[in-house]
C-alpha cells in the first residue's frame, strides 16, 4: 500500500471560487504526489479547469470534522506560487501542479508535483483525540459502504482517545462528526450523503 498523508486541499474553480476538502494524497515515489477526488466532485471539477492545488496542513481536526458536516468556512489566504489558495493556520502547505491526469470512471488521478513548500509554525503532532477524530471523519464518510458492526466497534475503541485526551477542539469536532453518525443511526441517508 502506498503511504497516504491526509490534508487539507484547496482548489480553484475557472471563476476563482475556493473549494476546501479533506483529502488524502497518494505518495507518488519520486515523482510526487497524487490527488485522486471521486467522480463526481468539486475538487475534481476544479482540478480539470484549474491544475493547481494546495496541500494545508493543519493540527486543528476541526477543519477536517468542519468539511465533512458542511462547515467549510474557513479563513484562506493566497499561495504564494500557484493559482490557489491556503487555510490561514496551516501549519506547513505545500502548492501542488498538475503534471498529467490518469482517467478512470471513478477516481481519476491527478499526479501532481509540489512547486513550492512552506512551514509557518512548528508543528507539534497529533494527540490521540486528534488522531482518532480523523479516523472518525475517514469513517463517517464509508457509512454506507461499511458493515454496521465494523463501525459501532471502531466508534467504540476510537472514543476512548476522545474521552482521555481530547481538549474543546477534539470533542467539537467529535461532535460535529458524531451528528452525521447519529442520522446515519437513524436511517437519514442523505444527511450523510451531503459534504
Amino acid at each position: 500500500m502506498p503511504r497516504i498523508v491526509e490534508t487539507i486541499v484547496t482548489t480553484l474553480n475557472a471563476t476563482g471560487e475556493a473549494h476546501i476538502a479533506p483529502l488524502g494524497l497518494i505518495d507518488d515515489g519520486d515523482t510526487g504526489w497524487i490527488v485522486a477526488p471521486f467522480r463526481p466532485s468539486r475538487t475534481l471539477e476544479n482540478l480539470l479547469s484549474n491544475p493547481f492545488a494546495v496541500a494545508s496542513h493543519t493540527d486543528d481536526v476541526r477543519v477536517f470534522a468542519g468539511c465533512i458536516t458542511g462547515r467549510r468556512d474557513w479563513p484562506l489566504v493566497p499561495a504564494d506560487m500557484v493559482n490557489g489558495v491556503r487555510l490561514s493556520a496551516a501549519v506547513s502547505h505545500w502548492e501542488l501542479k498538475v503534471d498529467r491526469l490518469t482517467d478512470h470512471e471513478q477516481r481519476p488521478r491527478f499526479h501532481c508535483q509540489i512547486v513550492h513548500a512552506a512551514a509557518h509554525r512548528p508543528w507539534t503532532g497529533f494527540n490521540r483525540a486528534q488522531a482518532a477524530v480523523l479516523e472518525l471523519a475517514v469513517l463517517s464518510t464509508r457509512l454506507g459502504m461499511l458493515p454496521p458492526e465494523k463501525i459501532e466497534a471502531e466508534l467504540k475503541y476510537l472514543q476512548i482517545a476522545i474521552d482521555k485526551t481530547a481538549g474543546d477542539r477534539e470533542r467539537e469536532a467529535w461532535d460535529w462528526l458524531m451528528q452525521r453518525v447519529e442520522a446515519w443511526r437513524g436511517g437519514d441517508a442523505a444527511a450523510i450523503k451531503k459534504n
